[in-house]
């Protein structure tokens, strides 16, 4: 069974940062994505970055291009994004989800995010 499960969310002020994780189980990745995205309140949800398992390579979101990064642990099975700069409008639920074939096919429970103004 494959699991996906996020941690670090909390509340951070506009300017701060944070660092999420997302420990992940029950399959090996290879040339697989995994990435993050976010849902705001009567928003849709929204990609964030994702990141090819095997070569490293990352895609960004517009909207946090520059201020976001994410990276692999191979070893620990983990994606991590590094939220530096952050701004009220960051303020989600932030969901970690890997692909099979292309298509996103798991996604963990999500984490909140908060960046008070």
């Amino acid at each position: 069974q494959v699991q996906l499960v996020e941690s670090g969310g909390g509340l951070v002020q506009a300017g701060g940062s944070l660092r999420l994780s997302c420990a992940t189980s029950g399959r090996t990745f290879s040339n697989d994505f995994l990435g993050w995205f976010r849902q705001a309140p009567g928003k849709e949800r929204e990609f964030v970055a994702q990141i090819t398992w095997n070569s490293g390579e990352t895609v960004y979101g517009d909207s946090v291009k520059g201020r976001f990064t994410i990276s692999r642990n191979n070893a620990e099975n983990t994606v991590y994004l590094q939220m530096n700069y952050l701004k009220p409008e960051d303020t989600a639920v932030y969901s970690c989800a890997a692909t099979i074939g292309g298509v996103w096919h798991y996604w963990g429970q999500g984490t909140q995010v908060t960046v008070s103004s």
